[in-house]
């Protein structure tokens, strides 16, 4: 038994000892007779939020206007919530007012499916069911619980929650929810981006994104939510890369790889990798020889920061996506770059993100792991010191050779370290001499121009 789960039974039975009912609570209970750890436990009980911090001192209010207050255990906390029957939801977000409740049957008929309708005695492991979920879990079905267009009228949200459900459990949808769910999909839009963008995100990272992009599809909440990935479906690509059909279908076979738990920068930069696609889409009569997407990496690129942006991503997690997007078609040119490009390539945040990616992208078209093979090949065989060598000159020693400081600096210095990368230069001296052969400094009235060994102007310090 877990430490939270100790706890939450331990809040029950302080509460049943104050004359107060407590019972364990929605997903718990699904998840503990589904046989699977339940992620973390709510409690519900006929006791009002006052009285439950009155019993547990060491508790927080944090929804108390919803009647939740948090009991905090060691590094995990249960929450418990007070019986209530919801009033209305005028904007299908929050409810109006909250009207708490005597009864646990009163409690349950306010929650979104059955399977997570289900209470429990913890002390006899008792159940209470009021609304038929046991038989939904027995027979893997999302139900939504009374008057279904009612249920997704009081929190749009729920629209998702139900494929997410559908997808992690492998359960259907029921028919009267299923065409609730199409009716309202157009009203997804009143979530808040960041409700949303948490939802999706479970949604590809649970292990079942591929099942859970289907039902999105079906349900036309894709459509709402994600139009450039709906652009995705019907548009075809050259057979003899991509076997395996069109871009959606492509992109379905990598969600389908997708291990549970992976991070969600993978498994946003999985979806959006070819998002570019559908626009820059021409075909053998256009170009004369293949279906080609000229340009399709700048565009999703664009296109995905768009997505970011709309979802409210960090600026880190937008970065990682994007470089994700930007970076997929450059692994077929791995064994024909330059070890300097290759090194900086590998150099890249979070480059084991960029591998899956490119590994997922080859098994879910053309088969062909060669550059996949060789790029791990480089990284098992060479020294971090030759991908990522210690810097053999500062801007403080190019001062002291007599350059002047200014755009071209970084110019230099770059150029140090491709010669470095390239095994060229190694030791201080060496670089020196490199600089002093390839830059060398003039001086003329309009400030420092640099010139590389040949007379060309490089750049003029002081200008970009």
């Amino acid at each position: 038994m877990g430490m939270s789960q100790e706890l939450a039974n331990s809040i029950c039975a302080t509460l049943r000892g104050n004359g107060y009912q407590a019972l364990l609570a929605g997903g718990c209970v699904r998840d503990l007779l589904l046989g699977r750890s339940p992620v973390d436990y709510d409690v519900a009980t006929d006791a009002l939020p006052d009285e439950v911090m009155a019993l547990f001192p060491n508790s927080v209010a944090v929804g108390a206007q919803f009647g939740v207050v948090f009991v905090p255990g060691d590094g995990f906390k249960v929450e418990v919530a007070t019986f209530r029957s919801d009033g209305e939801y005028s904007d299908g977000r929050r409810p109006e007012q909250v009207i708490y409740a005597k009864t646990p049957e009163q409690d349950v008929k306010r929650r979104d499916f059955t399977i997570n309708g289900l209470l429990m005695r913890p002390e006899t492991r008792e159940v209470l069911d009021f609304v038929g979920g046991q038989a939904d879990l027995k027979a893997g079905v999302i139900r939504a619980i009374g008057e279904p267009d009612r249920r997704f009228t009081e929190d749009k949200l729920r629209l998702m929650r139900a494929v997410r459900f559908a997808a992690r459990f492998g359960f259907a949808i029921e028919m009267e929810t299923f065409a609730a769910i199409r009716r309202h999909a157009h009203e997804i839009g009143v979530v808040s981006a960041e409700r949303l963008r948490d939802e999706l995100t479970k949604l590809l990272t649970e292990g079942a994104a591929r099942r859970g992009f289907e039902l999105l599809d079906e349900t036309g909440l894709l459509e709402a939510v994600l139009p450039e990935v709906a652009a995705m479906k019907g548009v075809e690509q050259p057979p003899q890369y991509h076997p395996e059909g069109d871009v959606w279908i492509h992109t379905l076979l990598m969600l389908d790889e997708l291990e549970a738990g992976s991070p969600a920068t993978l498994a946003w930069g999985v979806l959006l990798h070819d998002v570019g696609k559908p626009p820059t889409f021409r075909s053998i009569a256009e170009t004369g020889d293949r279906i080609r997407f000229d340009g399709h990496v700048g565009v999703g690129e664009r296109m995905g920061e768009s997505i970011c942006r709309r979802f409210r991503f960090s600026n880190e997690d937008t970065e990682q996506i994007l470089a994700l997007i930007a970076n997929h078609m450059r692994f077929k040119d791995v064994e024909q770059m330059r070890p300097a490009t290759l090194k900086r390539f590998v150099r890249l945040p979070r480059f084991e993100e960029h591998m899956e990616l490119h590994r997922l992208d080859c098994t879910s078209s053309h088969r062909q792991l060669d550059s996949y093979n060789f790029v791990r090949k480089l990284l098992a065989e060479t020294p971090s010191e030759q991908i990522r060598p210690s810097k053999l000159l500062t801007g403080d020693d190019l001062q002291e050779m007599g350059y002047k400081p200014g755009p071209a600096f970084s110019q230099i210095l770059a150029s140090v370290e491709d010669a470095q990368l390239e095994g060229k230069v190694s030791t201080r001296e060496e670089a020196g001499r490199y600089v002093r052969s390839k830059f060398k400094p003039k001086g003329t009235e309009d400030g420092e121009l640099l010139a590389d060994k040949d007379g060309r102007v490089l750049r003029r310090s002081g200008s970009n």
